[in-house]
Protein backbone atom coordinates (compact mmCIF):
# COMPACT_ATOMS: atom_id res chain seq x y z
CA UNK A 1 0.00 0.00 0.00
CA UNK A 2 1.10 3.48 -0.56
CA UNK A 3 -0.41 5.67 1.99
CA UNK A 4 -0.80 9.22 1.63
CA UNK A 5 -2.27 11.53 4.66
CA UNK A 6 -2.91 14.88 3.48
CA UNK A 7 -4.35 18.22 5.40
CA UNK A 8 -6.04 19.05 2.02
CA UNK A 9 -4.69 17.89 -1.28
CA UNK A 10 -6.52 20.84 -3.42
CA UNK A 11 -8.30 23.80 -2.53
CA UNK A 12 -6.76 25.52 0.85
CA UNK A 13 -9.84 25.04 4.24
CA UNK A 14 -11.43 28.03 4.82
CA UNK A 15 -10.19 30.16 1.59
CA UNK A 16 -12.49 32.02 -0.70
CA UNK A 17 -9.19 32.85 -2.96
CA UNK A 18 -8.61 31.42 -6.54
CA UNK A 19 -4.98 28.61 -6.16
CA UNK A 20 -2.49 28.94 -8.30
CA UNK A 21 -2.68 25.96 -9.73
CA UNK A 22 -5.52 23.28 -11.34
CA UNK A 23 -6.07 19.69 -10.25
CA UNK A 24 -4.14 18.38 -6.63
CA UNK A 25 -1.60 20.83 -5.07
CA UNK A 26 1.81 20.78 -6.79
CA UNK A 27 3.23 21.96 -3.64
CA UNK A 28 6.21 19.34 -1.85
CA UNK A 29 6.31 17.02 -4.78
CA UNK A 30 3.07 15.54 -4.40
CA UNK A 31 1.66 14.94 -7.98
CA UNK A 32 5.30 13.66 -8.63
CA UNK A 33 5.36 11.01 -5.64
CA UNK A 34 1.82 10.45 -7.02
CA UNK A 35 2.52 9.54 -10.93
CA UNK A 36 5.15 7.28 -9.75
CA UNK A 37 2.38 5.22 -7.61
CA UNK A 38 -0.27 5.79 -10.37
CA UNK A 39 -1.41 2.67 -12.57
CA UNK A 40 -2.65 3.95 -16.10
CA UNK A 41 -6.90 3.84 -15.83
CA UNK A 42 -7.19 3.76 -12.29
CA UNK A 43 -10.24 3.17 -11.26
CA UNK A 44 -10.95 5.41 -7.96
CA UNK A 45 -13.48 5.26 -5.04
CA UNK A 46 -14.30 8.01 -2.82
CA UNK A 47 -15.29 6.88 1.11
CA UNK A 48 -17.20 9.81 2.48
CA UNK A 49 -17.06 10.50 5.83
CA UNK A 50 -21.05 11.27 6.61
CA UNK A 51 -23.14 8.37 4.69
CA UNK A 52 -26.08 9.89 4.68
CA UNK A 53 -25.12 13.35 3.26
CA UNK A 54 -25.77 11.59 -0.10
CA UNK A 55 -26.15 15.22 -2.13
CA UNK A 56 -23.21 16.24 -0.46
CA UNK A 57 -21.20 13.08 -1.23
CA UNK A 58 -22.32 13.13 -4.94
CA UNK A 59 -20.68 16.70 -5.50
CA UNK A 60 -17.85 15.65 -3.87
CA UNK A 61 -17.31 12.73 -6.34
CA UNK A 62 -17.76 14.92 -9.15
CA UNK A 63 -15.51 17.41 -7.65
CA UNK A 64 -12.78 14.78 -7.47
CA UNK A 65 -13.08 13.63 -10.29
CA UNK A 66 -12.58 16.66 -12.09
CA UNK A 67 -9.90 17.47 -9.94
CA UNK A 68 -7.81 14.03 -10.43
CA UNK A 69 -8.21 14.70 -14.27
CA UNK A 70 -7.21 18.31 -14.20
CA UNK A 71 -3.95 16.64 -12.75
CA UNK A 72 -2.90 14.50 -15.61
CA UNK A 73 -3.89 11.63 -13.90
CA UNK A 74 -5.34 8.59 -15.81
CA UNK A 75 -8.43 7.40 -14.49
CA UNK A 76 -11.28 4.82 -15.70
CA UNK A 77 -13.89 6.64 -13.24
CA UNK A 78 -14.85 7.74 -10.21
CA UNK A 79 -16.88 5.94 -7.38
CA UNK A 80 -19.14 7.34 -4.20
CA UNK A 81 -18.89 4.57 -1.12
CA UNK A 82 -21.51 6.05 1.21
CA UNK A 83 -24.92 4.81 3.57
CA UNK A 84 -26.30 3.68 -0.38
CA UNK A 85 -23.26 1.33 -0.94
CA UNK A 86 -21.11 0.79 1.85
CA UNK A 87 -21.24 -3.06 2.87
CA UNK A 88 -21.26 -3.94 -0.89
CA UNK A 89 -18.20 -1.27 -2.41
CA UNK A 90 -15.82 -2.33 0.84
CA UNK A 91 -16.45 -6.12 -0.75
CA UNK A 92 -15.38 -5.13 -3.83
CA UNK A 93 -12.15 -3.11 -2.59
CA UNK A 94 -9.68 -4.62 -4.17
CA UNK A 95 -11.26 -3.81 -7.41
CA UNK A 96 -9.88 -0.03 -7.04
CA UNK A 97 -6.76 0.89 -8.10
CA UNK A 98 -7.24 3.86 -5.49
CA UNK A 99 -9.24 4.84 -2.32
CA UNK A 100 -9.77 8.57 -1.29
CA UNK A 101 -11.04 8.74 2.72
CA UNK A 102 -12.86 11.70 2.22
CA UNK A 103 -12.99 15.12 5.45
CA UNK A 104 -15.46 15.92 7.51
CA UNK A 105 -16.54 14.62 11.40
CA UNK A 106 -13.63 12.33 13.04
CA UNK A 107 -15.84 10.64 14.92
CA UNK A 108 -19.22 10.51 12.61
CA UNK A 109 -16.56 8.85 9.70
CA UNK A 110 -15.06 6.56 12.16
CA UNK A 111 -18.34 4.81 13.12
CA UNK A 112 -19.38 4.36 9.46
CA UNK A 113 -16.08 2.99 8.81
CA UNK A 114 -16.55 0.19 11.56
CA UNK A 115 -20.29 -0.12 10.62
CA UNK A 116 -18.75 -1.64 6.47
CA UNK A 117 -16.30 -3.47 7.91
CA UNK A 118 -13.79 -1.39 6.17
CA UNK A 119 -10.93 -1.87 8.76
CA UNK A 120 -10.45 -5.46 7.74
CA UNK A 121 -10.80 -5.33 4.09
CA UNK A 122 -8.78 -2.19 3.94
CA UNK A 123 -5.72 -3.73 5.66
CA UNK A 124 -5.53 -6.22 2.64
CA UNK A 125 -5.49 -3.48 0.39
CA UNK A 126 -2.64 -2.79 -2.32
CA UNK A 127 -3.64 -0.02 -4.07
CA UNK A 128 -3.15 3.65 -3.13
CA UNK A 129 -4.89 5.27 -0.41
CA UNK A 130 -5.17 9.08 0.29
CA UNK A 131 -6.81 10.48 3.63
CA UNK A 132 -8.10 14.09 3.78
CA UNK A 133 -8.47 15.66 6.72
CA UNK A 134 -10.65 13.51 8.85
CA UNK A 135 -9.61 10.87 6.80
CA UNK A 136 -5.62 10.78 7.24
CA UNK A 137 -6.76 11.37 10.85
CA UNK A 138 -8.82 8.25 10.60
CA UNK A 139 -5.66 5.84 9.34
CA UNK A 140 -4.66 5.71 13.12
CA UNK A 141 -4.21 2.85 14.73
CA UNK A 142 -5.12 4.70 17.48
CA UNK A 143 -7.14 8.06 16.69
CA UNK A 144 -6.70 11.50 17.87
CA UNK A 145 -10.60 12.98 16.99
CA UNK A 146 -9.70 16.37 18.10
CA UNK A 147 -13.02 18.27 19.54
CA UNK A 148 -14.41 19.99 17.20
CA UNK A 149 -18.11 20.74 17.25
CA UNK A 150 -19.52 22.90 20.20
CA UNK A 151 -19.60 21.11 22.99
CA UNK A 152 -17.49 18.55 22.41
CA UNK A 153 -14.39 19.27 24.61
CA UNK A 154 -16.38 20.12 27.60
CA UNK A 155 -18.57 16.52 27.00
CA UNK A 156 -18.08 13.80 29.97
CA UNK A 157 -19.46 11.23 26.93
CA UNK A 158 -16.87 12.46 23.90
CA UNK A 159 -14.30 9.91 23.16
CA UNK A 160 -11.73 11.56 22.22
CA UNK A 161 -9.44 8.45 21.42
CA UNK A 162 -10.88 5.94 18.36
CA UNK A 163 -9.74 2.43 17.25
CA UNK A 164 -8.96 3.50 13.70
CA UNK A 165 -7.50 1.90 10.18
CA UNK A 166 -4.62 0.79 11.57
CA UNK A 167 -2.64 1.79 8.55
CA UNK A 168 -0.29 4.24 9.99
CA UNK A 169 1.07 5.11 13.92
CA UNK A 170 0.79 8.81 12.68
CA UNK A 171 -1.80 10.91 14.14
CA UNK A 172 -2.18 14.04 11.85
CA UNK A 173 -3.96 17.71 12.88
CA UNK A 174 -4.98 18.97 9.45
CA UNK A 175 -5.37 22.84 8.38
CA UNK A 176 -2.56 24.08 11.06
CA UNK A 177 -3.03 27.39 8.90
CA UNK A 178 -6.68 27.73 9.35
CA UNK A 179 -7.17 26.72 12.84
CA UNK A 180 -4.37 27.59 15.14
CA UNK A 181 -6.60 30.08 16.43
CA UNK A 182 -10.01 28.85 16.61
CA UNK A 183 -11.95 29.28 20.00
CA UNK A 184 -13.73 25.85 20.97
CA UNK A 185 -16.31 26.18 24.22
CA UNK A 186 -15.16 29.20 25.25
CA UNK A 187 -10.98 28.32 25.31
CA UNK A 188 -8.42 28.17 22.30
CA UNK A 189 -8.83 24.88 20.57
CA UNK A 190 -5.05 24.71 20.17
CA UNK A 191 -3.60 25.58 23.73
CA UNK A 192 -5.98 25.23 26.06
CA UNK A 193 -7.35 21.38 24.46
CA UNK A 194 -5.20 19.94 22.50
CA UNK A 195 -1.57 21.12 23.79
CA UNK A 196 -2.84 19.14 27.36
CA UNK A 197 -4.39 16.28 25.13
CA UNK A 198 -0.65 16.12 23.47
CA UNK A 199 0.94 14.75 27.15
CA UNK A 200 2.66 11.02 26.02
CA UNK A 201 1.71 11.42 22.26
CA UNK A 202 2.69 12.90 19.47
CA UNK A 203 0.84 15.03 16.67
CA UNK A 204 1.69 15.73 12.98
CA UNK A 205 0.42 19.05 12.55
CA UNK A 206 0.28 19.88 8.77
CA UNK A 207 -1.04 23.03 7.41
CA UNK A 208 -2.87 22.47 3.74
CA UNK A 209 -0.10 21.36 0.68
CA UNK A 210 1.79 19.44 3.82
CA UNK A 211 1.66 15.86 3.89
CA UNK A 212 2.69 12.58 4.82
CA UNK A 213 3.73 9.56 2.27
CA UNK A 214 4.10 5.69 3.82
CA UNK A 215 5.42 3.35 1.47
CA UNK A 216 6.77 0.40 2.82
CA UNK A 217 5.47 1.11 6.31
CA UNK A 218 8.03 4.27 6.52
CA UNK A 219 6.18 7.56 7.06
CA UNK A 220 8.01 10.61 5.54
CA UNK A 221 6.70 14.30 5.69
CA UNK A 222 6.62 16.56 3.08
CA UNK A 223 6.79 20.12 3.95
CA UNK A 224 5.72 22.28 6.30
CA UNK A 225 5.16 20.37 9.21
CA UNK A 226 5.29 20.54 13.32
CA UNK A 227 5.63 18.31 16.16
CA UNK A 228 3.15 18.22 18.89
CA UNK A 229 3.98 16.56 22.18
CA UNK A 230 4.09 16.91 26.12
CA UNK A 231 2.22 19.91 25.71
CA UNK A 232 4.20 22.01 23.19
CA UNK A 233 4.92 22.55 19.64
CA UNK A 234 8.14 22.31 17.83
CA UNK A 235 8.51 22.90 14.00
CA UNK A 236 10.40 20.03 12.06
CA UNK A 237 10.22 20.69 8.53
CA UNK A 238 9.92 23.19 6.05
CA UNK A 239 8.34 23.48 2.50
CA UNK A 240 10.41 22.03 0.11
CA UNK A 241 12.48 19.41 2.60
CA UNK A 242 11.14 16.11 3.46
CA UNK A 243 11.52 14.39 7.26
CA UNK A 244 11.62 10.92 8.13
CA UNK A 245 9.44 10.40 10.82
Amino acid sequence: MKLYLTSSPAGSYRSDGAEEFRGLNPANHMVENLKEDWRDFSRCLIIAADPDAWMGNDEMRFYFETVLRDTGLSISGLDICDGRNGKETVRRLQEYDMIILGGGHVPTQNAFFWSIGLPEKIREYDGIVMGISAGSMNCAEVVYAQPELPGESISNTYQRYLKGLGLTQCNVLPHYQAVKHDMLDGKRLMEDITYPDSIGRKFYVLPDGSYIVQREEVPVICGEAYLMTEGELHPICENGRTFLI
